[in-house]
C-alpha cells in the first residue's frame, strides 16, 4: 500500500499493488509543472489508485504525442498530484514528492532527456531515453 497527499491535506490518495515504473521526466512542460529540473513520477494503473478531495485540472495540449496530459493539482494549496496521460489511457503518473514515504521510489528510468538541463546528472546504469520509450 502506497499513500500520499497534498500540502494542506485536502487531497489524500492510496495506491494498491506494485507500481509499473518510476520515471523522471525532463520535458519542459513537466519541469514547469513540478517547479524543478525534472518531475519524478510513480507510474501506476488508474484502477490501482483511489483519491479523496477535489483536484483542479489543467489540460496540457502541448505534447509530442498530440494527446493531452491532464495535470491534476490541489485546488486549495496548489500541490501537483498526478497526470492523466491522453496517449496512455488507464495509466496515471503520480508525483513521487507527494508520497508519504517517497524514499523507496527512486527513478528507474529518465525520459525526454533531450530537454535535460546540462548540470543534471543521471546515475550511470539508469536507462535514459531522448523522448518517450514507448
Amino acid at each position: 500500500m502506497i499513500e500520499g497527499g497534498c500540502n494542506c491535506g485536502a487531497i489524500r490518495y492510496r495506491i494498491e499493488g506494485t507500481p509499473l515504473a518510476v520515471a523522471a521526466c525532463h520535458c519542459t512542460r513537466c519541469r514547469r509543472q513540478s517547479g524543478s529540473v525534472y518531475s519524478v513520477n510513480l507510474v501506476v494503473p488508474a484502477a490501482a489508485m483511489t483519491m479523496t478531495g477535489e483536484v483542479k485540472v489543467f489540460e496540457d495540449a502541448d505534447t509530442t504525442s498530440g494527446q493531452p496530459v491532464y495535470r491534476e493539482f490541489c485546488r486549495d494549496c496548489g500541490s501537483p498530484i498526478r497526470s492523466l496521460l491522453g496517449a496512455s489511457p488507464g495509466i496515471v503518473a503520480v508525483k513521487v514528492g507527494t508520497l508519504d514515504d517517497p524514499g523507496p521510489h527512486a527513478p528507474g528510468l529518465h525520459v525526454f532527456t533531450r530537454s535535460r538541463i546540462d548540470w543534471v546528472e543521471i546515475p550511470s546504469g539508469v536507462p535514459q531515453f531522448a523522448e518517450s520509450p514507448g
